[in-house]
C-alpha cells in the first residue's frame, strides 16, 4: 500500500489512464468506456474522456466492429523497447543462439514479473514450424517450471506475500494447487540447480531450464530451450542439460556471477537426476 506521503505526488487522471491499459490481457482484448467505467468505479464520461486521450496518443485503438477499444502499437512500441534496454537481452543473445546451434531446439530468456514470466528473447530452430512462445509471451510463474526457477530464491515470506490464496489456479495435473506443495518443488528446484518438465504446462512442449544470476546473486532470469516432442529422448536429455547449465553459467559469468553449476553426470550418480519429467 502506498503512504499518505507518496500519495501527494500521484497525477489522478495519470494513473487512471495507466489502470485503463492495466485492465486489457490476453482474455480482454477490447473494452468499451462503460466496461472501464464499472471496472475502476468512475463516471463513464471520465473513461470516455481517457479512452479518447490514449486512442489520440496511440495507446489505444478502435475495433471495425462495434467501436470498442484494443491496445494499440504504442503500447507493443514501449513493450519492445523495454524488452530492448534489459543488458541481459543484449547480452544474452548470442549465447541462446549458440545453444540453439548446439541442441537444435528453440531457446529462450525469461523474466520474472510479479506472479507472471515473460519472454524476452528467443532463438528459433528451423525445425520449429509453430510455438506458442512468442518475445512477450506471458505465462503463470508457480505453474511453469521455469516461473519456478525464477521463484527459487525467494523466502517464504515473500512466497507468502505473493501467493496470498488458499489455493493456488490450475493449469494442469501437475500444477502445484497450494503454497505448500509449490514451496516443496521449489525445495527440489533449488537443490537440483536445474528443471526438467514434459508436458508441465503445454502438453507436447517438453522443457529443460537453468536459472542465470547477476552481481547481487539474484535469479535475473532463466535460459531455457524447447523440445516439441511428447517426451524428451533419454538419449538426448543429459546432453540437453549439460548444454543449458553451460549457457547459463555462461550468462551468468557475465554478469559477473560466477556459480558453480551442478555437474549432471554427478547429480544422476547421486540420484539427483530423475529419468522422467519433474515433478
Amino acid at each position: 500500500m502506498i503512504e499518505k506521503k507518496e500519495n501527494e505526488y500521484i497525477v489522478p487522471a495519470l494513473e487512471r489512464g495507466l489502470r485503463i491499459l492495466g485492465e486489457f490481457d490476453a482474455n480482454t482484448q477490447t473494452l468499451n468506456p462503460t466496461d472501464v467505467a464499472k471496472r475502476l468505479a468512475i463516471p463513464r464520461s471520465s473513461a470516455f474522456r481517457m479512452m479518447q486521450t490514449l486512442e489520440t496518443l496511440g495507446f489505444l485503438t478502435r475495433t471495425e466492429d462495434d467501436g470498442d477499444y484494443r491496445l494499440g502499437v504504442a503500447v507493443l512500441r514501449l513493450g519492445y523497447e523495454y524488452i530492448a534496454s534489459l543488458e541481459l537481452v543484449e547480452l544474452g543473445r548470442p549465447i541462446i543462439n549458440a545453444l540453439r546451434d548446439l541442441t537444435g531446439c528453440s531457446a529462450h530468456i525469461t523474466v520474472r514479473d510479479g506472479r507472471d514470466i515473460v519472454f524476452v528473447a528467443k532463438a528459433a530452430s528451423s525445425g520449429a514450424i509453430f510455438t506458442s512462445i512468442r518475445i512477450g509471451t506471458r505465462l503463470p510463474a508457480h505453474a511453469t517450471v521455469l516461473g519456478r526457477l525464477l521463484l527459487s530464491e525467494l523466502s517464504d515470506k515473500k512466497l507468502e506475500a505473493l501467493y496470498p490464496e488458499e489455493k493456488l489456479e490450475v493449469f494442469s495435473e501437475q500444477t502445484p494447487r497450494t503454497l505448500l506443495e509449490l514451496k516443496a518443488l521449489l525445495a527440489v528446484d533449488r537443490q537440483r540447480g536445474y528443471a526438467i518438465s514434459q508436458s508441465f504446462y503445454e502438453r507436447g512442449l517438453s522443457v529443460v531450464g537453468a536459472p542465470v544470476h547477476d552481481h547481487h546473486r539474484s535469479v535475473a532470469a532463466v535460459i531455457s530451450i524447447a523440445i516439441h516432442s511428447g517426451a524428451i529422448d533419454p538419449a538426448q536429455q543429459d546432453n540437453f542439460c549439460q548444454e543449458v547449465l553451460a549457457a547459463a553459467r555462461s550468462l551468468s559469468g557475465i554478469l559477473k556471477y560466477q556459480l558453480e553449476m551442478p555437474k549432471v553426470a554427478e547429480l544422476k550418480r547421486s540420484g539427483s537426476l530423475e529419468s522422467k519429467a519433474a515433478q
